[in-house]
């Protein structure tokens, strides 16, 4: 597993930006942002502690797909922790074998620090090596779209 970090600033009150990063109010918000990973990601599910959370996207052969996590910790308009632990491919969760272990158990943490009507978002990931490319090109720019959403 290897460990990125990466942290945005945004000109908007932090309870705005935990709104629109979640989608708590409107899950466009979330689907917005995220888009920048897969064009149809959404979530199933809630932010709840302890609740478990699907992230998905339908991808080139119309297949839903994506991460089976749960909600380790949050603490609205401060912190959240996200822990995952599954695979869900054409609609079917796998929590076990080789393609999970790569990364099973790794967690992507969001930190939110309002200062000044500056908020700094700070994500830590984890991610295997075969994901290293990919969310180093991807994460800022999906922080980018995030910033602008929230700065309108």
């Amino acid at each position: 597993m290897k460990k990125l970090q990466f942290k945005v600033s945004i000109n908007a009150a932090v309870t705005k930006i935990y709104d629109f990063m979640l989608g708590i109010n409107s899950k466009s918000t979330y689907e917005q942002w995220t888009s920048l990973f897969n064009p149809t990601s959404t979530y199933e599910g809630n932010w709840d502690k302890g609740s478990k959370i699907l992230f998905i996207g339908v991808d080139e052969k119309g297949e839903k797909g994506g991460m089976v996590s749960s909600i380790a910790e949050n603490i609205p308009n401060q912190f959240v922790s996200i822990q995952h632990y599954g695979l869900l491919k054409a609609d079917k969760e796998i929590t076990e074998g080789s393609e999970v272990e790569k990364w099973a158990n790794g967690f992507e943490n969001y930190t939110f620090e309002e200062n000044n009507e500056t908020t700094t978002v700070t994500v830590d990931l984890d991610t295997s090596e075969d994901f290293l490319d990919y969310m180093n090109q991807n994460f800022p720019k999906a922080l980018d779209k995030l910033k602008e959403l929230c700065e309108k």
